[in-house]
């Protein structure tokens, strides 16, 4: 089953693994709680899938549901009796569509941001007060990166603060992720990240740094590529935009 599929498939699982506990339940017995549904749905799909990254579950809005979130950001949503299974996002139809599975997935990256000091990025600050502040997840040799860093100055101008995540594409211990060590090893990160995206090469550096760690929250960050925006809500802008498109996405 292709989890990252955006089309919701529904699987018929078999009830064998379900529990005694289950089971063995009678009409008098009292029924389960939304959350122990949950917890019996975990058991049953690590049971059944050991391999499945399972951060959390919990009752869905939809009743009789569990919504179970994965490592990366893909969701699942199971019937409480765990017999079936969907893959993919549940949707709330209301004025408008909303997207119930992004709304958990932007908590989640906005939780992640939060945790990573300031310290550990590679920050642009705003020109004159500070309007709004996105997290970029970066990569020096990413084309559509390097077209991005040309718009941080007018970013900056219209009051955007711009700090940079390491994202080395290739992964940890590329060529790329020697380069993005040694722009968040040198003293001016600023100057030499600027540097590389012209395409300069710097003398390699090596330091106690960040990059394998902010490399590993990009994954968790449900990272598909770069350049990846995460505004303040978490709500993630995936790919280039200019200054004046982001101006319009904050609404400043």
């Amino acid at each position: 089953m292709d989890l990252r599929s955006s089309v919701a498939v529904v699987v018929l699982l078999s009830s064998v693994l379900w529990g005694e506990a289950m089971s063995a339940a009678t009409p008098s017995a009292a029924a389960p709680t939304p959350q122990s549904a949950a917890d019996a749905v975990v058991a049953k799909l690590r049971a059944l899938r050991p391999d499945l990254p399972i951060e959390s579950a919990a009752p869905a809005q939809v009743p009789g549901m569990v919504a179970i979130q994965l490592s990366g950001g893909n969701m699942l949503y199971a019937s409480n009796d765990g017999r079936f299974l969907i893959a993919g996002d549940l949707y709330e139809m209301g004025d408008t569509l909303i997207n119930l599975a992004e709304t958990a997935r932007d908590a989640k990256r906005k939780e992640l941001i939060a945790a990573v000091p300031v310290a550990d990025m590679a920050v642009f600050p705003a020109q004159g007060a500070t309007k709004a502040v996105i997290t970029v997840f970066t990569d020096v040799d990413c084309g559509y990166c390097r077209k991005l860093h040309q718009e941080v100055p007018a970013m900056n101008k219209m009051g955007v603060e711009v700090r940079y995540l390491a994202y080395p594409r290739a992964g940890v211990g590329s060529p790329g992720y020697d380069k993005m060590v040694t722009a968040w090893c040198s003293s001016n990160r600023q100057d030499a990240i600027t540097r590389m995206k012209r395409g300069e090469e710097l003398p390699p550096k090596k330091c106690d740094n960040p990059v394998a760690h902010e490399y590993e929250l990009g994954h968790q960050a449900g990272l598909t590529g770069t350049p990846a925006i995460v505004l303040e809500d978490g709500h993630m802008l995936a790919g280039y935009v200019t200054a004046d498109q982001l101006k319009e996405a904050l609404g400043i």
